[in-house]
């Protein structure tokens, strides 16, 4: 059935886990609305990633309050139980999502009400639109990528398994938790791995019994409502691989990998690399025993029973390519034959035709909410704090922006004080807010 004329108080773009959560707090809020998904639910998990990809917190902790994963409590999701989780809880909680459809323009109605919305399959009228897009709509790849027919050169989004590479050494570019993860299964697949190393955060993957996801809860990290000055933009490098294991690059360098700085420029078949390389890693190393300290000392306030562990502060020698590091590679002679950017994405809203945006194209909102009136973004990071972009994070700030958009709803549903007296003599004392 065609969308053509449909109208809806409040639309969702993007059935991911930002349009799945705001959808559940939506219909708890008795909110009319519709989740439009240009493909399936939760695809961007399914076709986005790599074949061995796992969530990287436990099963207990990724996930929505309402739905617990059909899994060891412990364990790490895979990619497409991650993807069955969101379509098992549409179908849980009867979400009305319809999938297949491209929301292609948004557009503020002039002289009246909401938004014109056009879509592959339509147009409609919404009162409300809520982009629930995510943080990963456009992969990116730095302008230094050398111009080398001879190389191969794919985003870590469309990276699958080592056997989609030819042959020969690879360079991946960027140690965060797409990077480190895509660089190991490399190197445990018998090829020789070079790994650009910029800033990072290093956390345990375990520490004195339990997971670091569960170290930044209760230590409120997980909600930080402001990133510290410089550290925006750092990444995690951790892992849920194989069980989940502490990200260690003096031990990938032991077992074969060299590491090498921050990526600089490529000319004449050299790559060139920043001598930061030992910076990198010893700041890694401050953030990884700066979570060891915060919980030690937890646990001593608290009193809590849970075993020291004096062992995780130990750390291997440094390797040579650590001591000694690489500042220019002959890609040619090195054998290298493919990189992989692992160097993050960016978003794309040119759909969305509003006035909510700065001369950068960054949204403006305050927690979800748009500068333009009607307009919510969820999904993207540090939205009202440190856990936002994250499956558990985005449920709480959707749950925010449900309640922004119930309390418009009684605002505009408020009708001049003659007529209510008229309809409803007994209603003098009700507050225009009283249904919340």
């Amino acid at each position: 059935m065609t969308l053509n004329t449909l109208e809806i108080d409040t639309l969702v773009v993007g059935a991911g886990q930002a349009g799945v959560a705001i959808s559940e707090h939506l219909s708890a809020q008795g909110v009319p609305h519709l989740v439009l998904e240009r493909r399936r639910i939760a695809e961007a998990w399914r076709s986005g990633r790599w074949d061995s990809l796992v969530a990287n917190g436990p099963a207990w902790h990724d996930r929505f309050p309402g739905l617990a994963f059909e899994m060891d409590a412990d364990a790490f999701a895979g990619k497409d139980q991650v993807a069955d989780y969101f379509e098992r809880y549409v179908r849980t909680y009867d979400l009305p999502v319809r999938t297949g459809v491209e929301v292609t323009r948004v557009e503020r109605n002039a002289h009246r009400p909401g938004f014109t919305v056009h879509t592959s399959d339509g147009v409609i009228s919404a009162n409300r639109v809520v982009a629930a897009t995510g943080p990963f709509q456009r992969p990116v790849i730095p302008p230094i990528a050398p111009k080398d027919a001879r190389l191969h050169q794919i985003h870590s989004a469309d990276y699958r398994n080592p056997g989609q590479l030819p042959e020969g050494a690879v360079l991946v570019v960027g140690a965060g938790s797409s990077g480190v993860q895509i660089a190991e299964e490399l190197m445990r697949a018998g090829r020789q791995v070079y790994l650009s190393v910029g800033a990072h955060d290093r956390p345990p993957r375990s520490y004195r019994g339990r997971d670091f996801c569960w170290w930044l809860g209760v230590l409120g990290e997980w909600d930080a409502e402001v990133a510290s000055p410089g550290r925006e933009h750092v990444t995690i490098a951790v892992s849920g691989a194989r069980g989940g294991h502490t990200v260690d690059f003096r031990a990938l360098a032991h077992q074969g990998m060299t590491l090498v700085g921050l990526t600089q420029s490529f000319s004449d078949g050299m790559a060139r690399f920043q001598d930061n390389l030992a910076d990198n890693i010893r700041r890694g190393d401050e953030s990884y025993l700066a979570l060891l300290d915060a919980a030690d000392a937890y646990v001593e306030r608290n009193g809590l029973d849970l075993p020291p562990e004096p062992q995780a502060r130990a750390h291997l020698a440094d390797p040579q390519c650590l001591s000694q590091p690489l500042l220019q590679l002959d890609l040619h002679k090195a054998g290298v034959t493919s990189i992989i950017w692992a160097t993050g994405y960016g978003v794309d809203f040119s759909w969305l035709q509003v006035d909510t945006f700065d001369a950068n194209g960054k949204p403006q909102h305050q927690r979800g909410v748009g500068r333009e009136p009607g307009i919510y973004f969820l999904g993207l990071p540090w939205l009202s704090r440190r856990g936002s972009s994250f499956i558990w994070g985005v449920w709480h700030d959707a749950k925010h922006v449900a309640g922004h958009i119930a309390t418009q709803r009684t605002y505009l549903a408020y009708r001049d004080r003659g007529q209510r007296h008229a309809d409803q003599p007994h209603s003098d004392n009700l507050s225009p807010l009283g249904a919340l």
